[in-house]
Formats: structure tokens, sequence, C-alpha cells
């Protein structure tokens, strides 16, 4: 026997009955997507891989440390399986020229792949929702796309969710303050951990995203990117601000917050929990004008965000909210084999009105005992059994009997109008 082939580490199957969780997760995700008017965009996995080195920044960690990425044998070409889809949506955008009428509102589901070691909350291949909208220069959407994440929230019924914002301003007000933070922590090299020394030149504002409690201390003492922004910038984010006030959504600016990503200016969100301990980040996001062009197209601002669907379904789960599973409107329960072609006609008419039907699969030596039958059909969860009798067929009829009411009484109908009587079976 040959040896078993396992799963890469950190990509994980996703078995019924979970999957069905995920269902139930993408289903509000599409709902909530059309109440807002966003629309579905589907990007390739594959992706050059100068389009993150570019995106990304060449110093960022997922492009230093964590992509999937490899030479094409065919061609030459240096590929890589995308880390996040941003960068990808916006390559997609610009080579097909969708901005050529205007602004775009679009969303996404799917995988990502990041190289790092998993654990609870981060996986090699890991699944995300985001939205981008695209050509909207105005803090209106910056609000919007923030407000969509709470509409998700509130349909998931997930209440210990709390926002936190920042701005980031805009890039010669980066570049003022980069100065002043590499200063700082140039006055105070003693307190750097490794990380923070090789990040200290390359990429400074990463260093105030630091969990290291050793610097806290000198990071908390860090100069502010606040105080360096514009007039234009601030009234920018007092304008988000001030929707998010007018519709009674709290926040905490926190002027620590940064995104691991260069492309992002003006606002920058997260929403996170205590619920999922160090993994406490459902959702970020934020504005990203400069991306359109490091990647080769016309100037166009943006604004989006993206959450990881294996933490909000943990939380979920933390929360105790657990989707019922749907149950199926019918089982078949066929006594004899020569019931079989019209027990199949039945359940096909049944299905093509719109429910779901489960009929019993047969052994090699028949459909075996009306006992075993109805032992599967109870644990299916099926809320009717579909019987196939001899005597209902004599008088052509099926019978139907309910197996979630014990009040509910069994009975026949005509199996020359199954549309008549079909709708009896839906489940609420």
């Amino acid at each position: 026997m040959a040896e078993p082939i396992q799963a890469v580490k950190g990509m994980n199957d996703i078995l019924p009955p979970e999957s069905a969780r995920w269902e139930w997760f993408e289903l509000q995700v599409r709902e909530l997507m059309h109440r807002y008017g966003y629309l579905n965009v589907r990007t390739p996995i594959v992706e050059p891989t100068p389009l993150f080195v570019r995106g990304l920044g060449e110093v960022t960690d997922i492009v230093e440390k964590e992509m999937y990425s490899f030479v094409d044998s065919m061609n030459g070409d240096p590929l890589t399986l995308r880390p996040e889809a941003t960068a990808g949506v916006v390559r997609a955008v610009i080579e097909h020229s969708l901005l050529y009428d205007g602004g775009k509102r679009l969303f996404y589901v799917g995988p990502m792949f990041r190289h790092e070691k998993p654990q609870r909350g981060r996986y090699r291949q890991f699944h995300q929702v985001g939205v981008e909208a695209l050509g909207f220069a105005g803090p209106d959407v910056d609000a919007e796309v923030i407000l969509m994440a709470r509409s998700l929230w509130r349909d998931l019924g997930l209440a210990e969710v709390r926002l936190e914002v920042n701005s980031l301003g805009q890039p010669e007000e980066r570049r003022a303050h980069r100065a002043a933070l590499v200063k700082h922590f140039e006055q105070h090299q003693e307190l750097l951990d490794a990380d923070a020394k090789r990040r200290l030149h390359s990429n400074p504002l990463r260093i105030l995203d630091s969990k290291n409690p050793a610097m806290q201390a000198m990071v908390d003492a860090a100069p502010k990117l606040m105080d360096y922004l514009g007039e234009a910038s601030l009234k920018h984010f007092d304008a988000v601000l001030a929707v998010l006030d007018a519709v009674g959504q709290p926040y905490r600016i926190n002027p620590r917050l940064v995104r691991g990503m260069d492309y992002y200016n003006l606002t920058v969100f997260e929403w996170v929990t205590d619920k999922l301990g160090a993994q406490g980040t459902l959702c970020g996001g934020g504005r990203y004008d400069g991306l359109f062009e490091l990647i080769g197209g016309k100037p166009a601002p943006a604004v989006g965000w993206g959450l990881g669907i294996e933490r909000v379904l943990d939380l979920l789960k933390q929360e105790g909210i657990d989707p019922a599973a749907r149950p199926w409107d019918a089982y078949v329960v066929i006594p004899e084999a020569a019931a079989l072609p019209l027990a199949t006609a039945t359940a096909e008419a049944l299905r093509a009105a719109g429910l779901s039907v489960l009929l019993h699969a047969a052994g090699k030596d028949g459909p075996g005992s009306m006992k075993s039958q109805f032992k599967k059909a109870d644990a299916s969860g099926a809320r009717h059994a579909l019987i196939f009798g001899a005597d209902e067929l004599a008088r052509g009829e099926v019978a139907i009997k309910p197996l979630r009411d014990a009040a509910a009484v069994q009975r026949t109908r005509s199996l020359a109008g199954v549309a008549q009587w079909a709708q009896e079976l839906r489940t609420p």
C-alpha cells in the first residue's frame, strides 16, 4: 500500500459540517455587499512577483519572509501565490481600464498564502473577504467601508468588536515624521530589539507596532504622526470622524495604528477584539491612493479593507454563535428496489420545485430494511420521510411522515400532483 499523502502544514481541509458554517458566513457577506452596491471581482491566485514587491514594499515582512514565490519552469517568469488581494485587484482595474466611466465598488472572497509558522488565527493558506472602493477620493467612502464592516458584525451577531482609527497623512508628511522617528529611535538604540534595529532605516514606522514590552515606554514617547499632518489631511480625517459620530459609532484614535503595506495614506483603521489573544485584529484597512502609480497605472484614489474568515469564525465560536445547519426538506425511503424509478422521478420533481431531497442510497444487496432507512432518515436531520411503499404506489400515492413534529400525523399525497403539494415540505 502506498504511503498516505498529508496536506501541507498550515493549509487546512474544510470539511462538513464545518464547511456549512463557511457557506453561511459567505452568504451573509454576499447579502451585505449587495445592500451596499459592491460587485464581485475574482483575480488569479498566482500573480507576477513584481506586483507585490512594488505594491507592498521590499522591506515589508510579507515580501522579505512570507511570500510563496517561484520561477515558472516554462518561461522563467517570477511568480507568487498572492499574499493579499488588493494589489491584484488594482492590477486588474488598471489592465482592463475599469475606471474609464467612473469609480467602482468591488469585493472579493478567496484564499491567500503566506509562509509563516502556523498558529491560531495564522495559517499558510488563509481566506479573506475584502472590499475595494476605487476612484473615490472623498472621506465619505472611507466612512462607508468602515460602516460596512460594522453592518457585518451586526448581521453575524458579534457584539464585542471595537473600532480603532488613525490617519497616516500624505507621503510628504510621513517623510517628515519618519525623519523625526529615526532620530528618536537612534537616541535610544540600546532599547531596540533586533527586529527594530533592522527596520530603523528601512521602515521605522513599523517599530511603532512592536509588541516587545521592553520597548513600550520608548515607543510611546516617539513623535506622533498626527503632529505632522497638514490642514488637508486633518480635514479629511475630521470628516471621516464626523460621519462616525453622526451614526453613533464609537471609536478610539490610536496614533500607533499603522498598516503593514507601504501603499496606505490618510485614513487607516482596524476592527479588533480581546477574545482571540494575540491575533485580535479581525479586519483592517484604509486609504491607498498611491498604489495605482506604484504598479504602473494612472493616479487614482482608493480605499478598502480585508478581514480573515478563519478569525471571524473563531470569534463566532468564542461568543457561542453557531448557525444551525439547514435541514433537508425530505428523505426518500424506498422499501423495495422496484420503487426506485418512481421515487427518483418524484425526488427530481421536488428538487425542481426548489426543495432539498436526500434519496436513500441502496447497497449492493438492495435498499435495506425499513428500520435502517428510517434510522438514517432521522439522523439526516430531514423534516419529512417520503415512503414509497407497495400499498401507496398501488394507489398512485406517496406517504409523508413528519420526523420533527411529534404531534403531526402521517398523510398521503398523489404522485400525479407533486407540484400542488411540494411546498408543504419546505423548511420554514
